[in-house]
C-alpha cells in the first residue's frame, strides 16, 4: 500500500537561495474544524525572501527555524476534519490564508482561513490574492479611511501590494499617482488605476511628485524604507499619512546580505518626532499582515469584501508569473530583481 506524500520547501537556517530545499513527507491529517488543501498554486511574496535571509521578525518570533515560507495557496479540498461538512466538501475549489507553511503541495488549515475561490479566477490568480490585496485593504480601510477626491502617492505601483492599492483607490474614488522603477511598468500601473505614473529611472521622483500635487498628498504608501521614507513624509499635505509596509531598498538584490550596508541604512532610517508630528499635523502608520493574527475576524471580513469584488469584476487579478515548486529559488531571485510585474506563484503539480 502506497502512502500519499506531500512536497514542500523548507529553510533549515537562514541564508542564500541554496537554503530553499525541496522536501517530502506525509500529508497532514485534519483535526476538527480543519481541512487539507491540495494546492494547485502557492503565492510568493517579497517577504518570503526576507524570511529566507533570517530578517523577518514574525518568522523568528512566531515560528522559528526550520520554516516553510508562504502565506497563501489555492487548490481543492483534499480532506475534511470533523464538523466542517456543512461548509466544505471534497473537491471544492478554495483559497487558503496561512501564517507561513505555504510553499507546499498539501496544506492543513483551520476553516477560518479558507475561502471559496471566485469562479472567474484561475488557481494561479487566486493564490496571488490574499497577502497583497488583504494588506492593501487593511491599510486603506482600517488605517487611512479614504475620502473621495483625496490624492495618494503609491510607491512600487507595479508590484503586488502597489497594484492592489491602485485598484482599491479607484473604487474609493481617490486620485492615485503611481511610482515605478522602470519604463516597462508604466502601462501596468495605469491599467491598475494610476492617473499619472512617475518613472524613477527617467524622471526626478520628488520634483515630479511636487508638480503633480503641489499641496502635498493625503496618503503615501511606502515599502522602500530609507530610500524614500523621509521625503514621503515631507511631501504629505496637512493631515496627510505615510503608511509604511516594507523596507525593500535596504535589502540586497542578489540574495546575499551586506551587514555593513544594512546597518548603515538602518542608522539612516528616519525617526519621527511626535512633537513635530503634532505641529505638522502629519501621521506615520505601519502594517504587517503576519502580526495581525489577533485581528483574524477583521481580516476575514476584508477577504470576503475583496472576494465579492473579484467575483463581480470590480477588482481584477494581477499578471502572474508561475514557477514549479522545485524552482522556488529562481522565483525568489525574480521577485528580488525588481523587474517583475504583479505577482509570482509556485505550482506544486507542474514540473
Amino acid at each position: 500500500m502506497t502512502t500519499e506524500r506531500r512536497e514542500y520547501i523548507e529553510i533549515e537556517k537562514p541564508g542564500g537561495y541554496d537554503v530553499l530545499q525541496l522536501c517530502s513527507g506525509p500529508i497532514p491529517k485534519p483535526k476538527p474544524q480543519e481541512v487539507v488543501i491540495a494546492c494547485e498554486a502557492c503565492g510568493l511574496n517579497y517577504a518570503d525572501g526576507i524570511i529566507r535571509m533570517g530578517l523577518y521578525a514574525s518568522a523568528k518570533k512566531l515560528h522559528g527555524y526550520p520554516i516553510t515560507p508562504g502565506f497563501e495557496v489555492a487548490g481543492r479540498i483534499h480532506a475534511l476534519g470533523e464538523d466542517v461538512a456543512d461548509q466544505f466538501q471534497i473537491g471544492d475549489e478554495v483559497i487558503g490564508l496561512s501564517l507561513f507553511n505555504g510553499y507546499t503541495s498539501h496544506l492543513c488549515l483551520p476553516i477560518e482561513g479558507v475561502f471559496k475561490k471566485p469562479h472567474r479566477l484561475s488557481f494561479e490568480q487566486a493564490a496571488s490574492i490574499p497577502t497583497v490585496f488583504l494588506t492593501a485593504w487593511w491599510m486603506v480601510h482600517r488605517q487611512v479611511h479614504p475620502r473621495p477626491g483625496e490624492t495618494w502617492l503609491i510607491h512600487s505601483a507595479a508590484g503586488g501590494v502597489g497594484s492592489a492599492l491602485l485598484q482599491i483607490a479607484r473604487l474609493a474614488k481617490v486620485r492615485a499617482i503611481g511610482v515605478v522603477g522602470a519604463p516597462h511598468k508604466i502601462e501596468h500601473a495605469k491599467a491598475m488605476g494610476a492617473e499619472e505614473v512617475i518613472c524613477r529611472s527617467e524622471q526626478s521622483l520628488w520634483e515630479q511628485a511636487q508638480k503633480l500635487s503641489p499641496n502635498g498628498y493625503d496618503a503615501i504608501f511606502d515599502a522602500n524604507g530609507v530610500a524614500t521614507l523621509g521625503e514621503s513624509y515631507r511631501h504629505l499635505a496637512p493631515t496627510g499619512r505615510v503608511v509604511v509596509y516594507g523596507f525593500a531598498s535596504m535589502l540586497p538584490h542578489d540574495g546575499r546580505l551586506n551587514w555593513f550596508k544594512l546597518a548603515w541604512n538602518w542608522l539612516r532610517t528616519p525617526r519621527f518626532n511626535p512633537m513635530k508630528m503634532t505641529q505638522d499635523n502629519r501621521s506615520v502608520l505601519a502594517a504587517n499582515l503576519s502580526f495581525l493574527q489577533s485581528h483574524a475576524p477583521s481580516l476575514r471580513e476584508g477577504m470576503l469584501w475583496l472576494l465579492d469584488r473579484f467575483e463581480a469584476g470590480e477588482i481584477e487579478p494581477l499578471p502572474v508569473e508561475s514557477y514549479p515548486l522545485a524552482r522556488a529559488a529562481d522565483a525568489q531571485k525574480r521577485i528580488e530583481s525588481g523587474q517583475s510585474i504583479g505577482k509570482l506563484v509556485l505550482t506544486p503539480n507542474k514540473g
